[in-house]
């Protein structure tokens, strides 16, 4: 039989899964006051489910180490479409039928939860598996879709909102629970590769631990999450409190400003990968995010700090991408394991980011520019990350 799809249809459809870890993330949080008006659920629980989301993602990167490669890829991003399409469309149906409608969105949440832990762990792979030349220009413009897929939602939401109103939320949210659908039937026909070429031998969790440049990786990873979420979770924040300006405006200025700039910064380096060496580019954006959480701190001009906002938005785009794709390369037969693993170290320095520079802000009496001040840790540490492997790879290249 002639196949139909080949290697660039499993990226493809791996751009598609970006789009749906987005929805998953970022399209229920617009939903957190209808949720308390309607339901009467008080902001407290709310808040939960932010907090759910992520603890279920966080589990699942730590649990698929050992499953995944036993039961196969192709049967494990089928299973992370599933539960994205169920657990979105529960959003309209289980807070209603069950007794306590708090618990209804808990365990939507839960269900979509676990396919976006298994995304998060499995799409990388899949598309650094695909025997494409340009490896890292794969990877960066993979991580884009992720940034396209929440502006997207960001956008198609306000305006589904303004036209049929919030309470006609319920169809938007199936119309969101489509697109894994259509997904997990395109999935179901591409191709897969191994990332484990033929006559190597992958490493064992125990080998990987034991691996310097694992560790190092693991930092970048962190530092990565942190520097990332750090100033992303507080900018409509910061747009309200610096500019004065409405909720809906300080979304559209603050996370979603820094969004496009964060996908635009991936699909830059995607483009012109082959003229920017790696480490280089990610050393200029260490210190450029650096500079601009200085400047989101301790500027006194609201729009100069919205600037150093967005700023970290484009600095930032290229660490978490550019992290998988040097540990990658450096270290051969990492498998299924170290990308579970990078994985949950970003997804922690993404939910400790931001719970950091919260924490730093209302120790000085909830001034948000004091906290991102102490956030800039964050960027020093991944430079320093950066020069540790630098170091290393040149004393390995010296032991040769």
């Amino acid at each position: 039989m002639k196949k139909t799809f080949n290697y660039n249809h499993t990226i493809y459809a791996s751009f598609i899964g970006y789009v749906v870890q987005a929805v998953i993330n970022n399209f229920v949080p617009l939903l957190f006051l209808t949720f308390q008006s309607t339901y009467g659920i008080s902001l407290d629980k709310i808040t939960m489910l932010v907090t759910f989301n992520f603890g279920i993602q966080l589990l699942v990167d730590l649990v698929s180490v050992k499953f995944v490669d036993r039961i196969g890829y192709k049967t494990s991003i089928l299973i992370a479409h599933v539960c994205a399409a169920i657990g979105l469309a529960g959003l309209t149906i289980l807070p209603e039928t069950m007794p306590n409608p708090f618990m209804g969105l808990l365990l939507s949440v839960a269900i979509y939860a676990i396919g976006g832990g298994l995304l998060e762990v499995l799409v990388s792979p899949i598309v650094e598996a695909c025997p494409t030349k340009r490896k890292e220009a794969a990877m960066s413009l993979l991580h884009s879709f992720y940034c396209w897929g929440h502006v997207g939602v960001v956008l198609i939401s306000t305006a589904y909102f303004a036209v049929f109103g919030i309470e006609n939320w319920r169809y938007l949210a199936l119309f969101w629970a489509v697109i894994p659908v259509l997904n997990t039937v395109y999935y179901s026909q591409v191709p897969f590769a191994s990332l484990i070429e033929e006559g190597e031998k992958g490493m064992t969790l125990k080998e990987l631990v034991r691996t310097r440049l694992f560790w190092i990786m693991m930092l970048l990873m962190v530092c990565a999450g942190a520097c990332e979420q750090g100033i992303s979770q507080w900018a409509s924040a910061f747009a309200e409190l610096g500019l004065g300006v409405s909720k809906t405006v300080g979304d559209l200025a603050g996370p979603l400003l820094f969004a496009v700039l964060m996908g635009s910064s991936r699909a830059i380096y995607g483009k012109y990968s082959e003229k920017i060496k790696l480490e280089k580019f990610m050393a200029i954006c260490g210190v450029l995010c650096l500079g601009s959480y200085l400047l989101a701190s301790l500027s006194k001009s609201p729009v100069l700090g919205l600037m150093g906002c967005a700023l970290c938005g484009l600095s930032v785009g290229i660490l978490w991408p550019g992290t998988f794709s040097m540990a990658s390369a450096g270290i051969r037969g990492g498998g299924t394991a170290m990308f579970a693993l990078l994985a949950l170290a970003g997804d922690l320095g993404c939910s400790g980011g931001p719970t950091f520079v919260g924490l730093v802000s209302e120790a000085f009496g909830e001034d948000l520019k004091k906290g991102i001040l102490a956030g800039a840790i964050f960027p020093v540490l991944l430079l320093i990350g950066l020069f540790l492997n630098k170091k290393n790879k040149t004393s390995f290249e010296a032991s040769r």
